[in-house]
């Protein structure tokens, strides 16, 4: 994954060789001040050498000042290299979310995916700074250290280096448990926030349904196997440092008995000695680095694999040679399709419809026919398991998804509006759009007086989702987007299905303006809005069972007219 990460830093080499060398100056002060201490203990106090003594005290307090800038540096422009790459990150898995098949969001929860972006992505910034900035500074240290050393006694500092390789080797073994500790913590910190991401959004539901108490004991239930598995990844962690300090007690215990009893027969001063013992410091601290290291580079590449289990997953596939789609005149021919889910789940089977240009065609049919399958697969959603679908006499997988996207309008019952102002919702339809016709369009599907009678008009927040305005005026923003965009192909799926019949009319007059002029296929519970479509489908799980008109259907009295006079009875009622 190393290779994998490296070509974040490219951007920013300079921000990183800037990192490195001041991360160098650092390392340089740290195994400079032992020799001076060595220098003054052994040659200027015994010499009384007082000017000397006085000259490098000088010379330090300008060298403690390089150390401050040195560090400031470090801390800031080392975390800013980290920041950086870690917003590039986050664009390019955004980036990539919108590029996924509906199948991947089928099969994984927004909160998992929002960790994913949000905090795993946070570890992966810090090891993104600390990483090359640690194991740079660590092994200046240690090869620094080691080279001054050896010119004073090769014998003892090869004693005491011998040391580090045992630390390295138990520092590698306990890493592995804290990897898959902290990879199991990952996982359940991302089921916490899909829960509480489900939670808060379904929060009117709970409340109407007075199940808040069910709601806490789904996320008391999540949330305590986040916590056992954080207090797994801190047991292992507390016994990673526990033996890495434990062997760095023992280095430092090495070297001193052995600076000891080298000191007492002779074969180092006193001043080498305590150059040695300042050194072995200085081993121990870059050590300690390390092991804070392991457990960052840990948390960060568990990061790294989960936002990679993102990057790798496949797009939605596009034909290699697919070719931008002109302006449809909005034939469309579906041809022997079938269609089942990855669960396995067959919703459609063999289904075969002509629409003509500009012709109004209604899907009707029980729930679970496979209705709004249907309209999924025209915009290619998914793809077709079996039969093809063509618009304007080619198939739809030679072209290329925006070109075929932008030919096709949806109107959905479940209308999603993003977090803005009703200018920026309506927008979606054509950003390009100019102010005047976004307010044409918002005209057009009878939702222009509400917008201006706002306290900032166009401007003012719908709220999250739209919370702040009812299911009817939602819908006409939607319809309004699609004016805007205008398409030569309409998909109506279940749109005035769950609004009053003041409401409905009030939409369904909107509808009929937009479907005029285009080809249109709706899907529709309430049979009584589809009554003048140019043709009527009667899906159910067998497939297409009857097609014609109203007034044919009812005369060959089968199944839709069976479904038509039970609503009549009920709307009576």
């Amino acid at each position: 994954m190393i290779r994998r990460l490296l070509p974040y830093y490219k951007p920013y080499k300079g921000l990183l060789l800037l990192d490195l060398f001041f991360a160098l100056l650092l390392a340089g002060f740290d195994l400079f001040y032992p020799v001076i201490t060595g220098h003054i203990i052994d040659d200027y106090v015994p010499g009384g050498n007082l000017r000397m003594i006085l000259f490098w005290l000088a010379v330090l307090i300008p060298l403690y000042l390089g150390k401050a800038v040195s560090k400031y540096v470090v801390n800031y422009y080392g975390h800013m290299l980290g920041v950086r790459i870690q917003a590039d990150m986050r664009q390019k898995v955004f980036r990539k979310l919108q590029d996924l098949p509906f199948s991947y969001f089928d099969n994984n929860k927004t909160g998992v995916i929002m960790s994913r972006i949000v905090h795993d992505l946070q570890e992966l910034s810090e090891l993104c700074h600390h990483g090359p900035e640690e194991v740079f500074l660590t092994a200046v240290t240690l090869g620094g250290a080691f080279f001054i050393l050896a010119r004073a006694n090769l014998a003892l500092t090869c004693i005491i280096f011998a040391c580090i390789p045992v630390i390295a080797l138990v520092a590698i073994k306990k890493k592995k448990a804290m990897n898959t500790a902290f990879a199991k913590a990952r996982k359940e910190i991302a089921n916490v926030n899909a829960d509480l991401e489900s939670s808060i959004s379904g929060i009117r539901v709970s409340r109407a349904f007075t199940s808040e108490e069910h709601e806490a004991q789904r996320f008391y239930e999540s949330n305590d196997r986040f916590r056992e598995a954080e207090e797994d990844s801190y047991r292992a962690m507390g016994g990673y440092y526990s033996l890495t300090h434990f062997t760095t007690d023992i280095l430092y215990w090495v070297g001193l008995g052995s600076t000891a009893l080298f000191a007492l027969y002779g074969r180092i001063t006193i001043g080498e000695l305590t150059t040695y013992l300042l050194y072995i410091n200085l081993f121990v601290g870059a050590i300690r680095r390390l092991s804070d290291f392991a457990e960052m580079y840990e948390r960060g590449m568990t990061g790294f694999a989960r936002y990679l289990e993102i990057m790798d997953a496949e797009k939605e596939k596009e034909h290699p040679g697919a070719v931008p789609m002109p302006a449809a005149r909005g034939a469309v021919r579906l041809e022997d399709v079938s269609f089942t889910y990855e669960d396995g789940e067959a919703v459609l089977s063999h289904i075969s419809l002509d629409i003509r240009p500009g012709q109004k065609v209604a899907v009707v049919g029980p729930s679970g026919s496979g209705k709004t399958t249907m309209c999924h697969l025209l915009p290619r959603f998914y793809d077709v398991t079996q039969g093809c679908i063509l618009i304007d006499g080619v198939d739809i997988t030679t072209v290329t998804l925006e070109s075929l996207r932008q030919n096709i309008g949806i109107v959905q019952q479940d209308v999603y509006l993003f977090n803005g102002t009703f200018r920026e919702n309506i927008a979606y339809g054509d950003f390009s759009a100019t102010d005047e016709e976004i307010e044409e369009a918002a005209r057009r599907a009878n939702i222009h007086d509400y917008i201006v009678s706002q306290p900032q008009g166009y401007d003012t927040q719908v709220g999250e989702r739209g919370v702040k305005l009812s299911g009817g005026q939602k819908q006409r923003i939607s319809i309004a987007r699609v004016f805007l965009k205008n398409p030569p192909i309409l998909i109506l799926d279940e749109a005035t299905s769950a609004l009053d019949n003041v409401t409905e009319l009030l939409i369904q007059q909107a509808l009929d303006q937009l479907c005029t002029g285009r080809t249109t296929l709706v899907v529709a519970h309430r049979l009584s809005t589809v009554k003048g479509a140019d043709k009527i489908v009667v899906l159910t799980g067998r497939g297409i069972e009857e097609e014609g008109t109203h007034q044919e259907l009812l005369d060959r009295d089968g199944i839709y007219a069976g479904l038509y006079r039970s609503q009549f009875l009920v709307d009576r009622a």
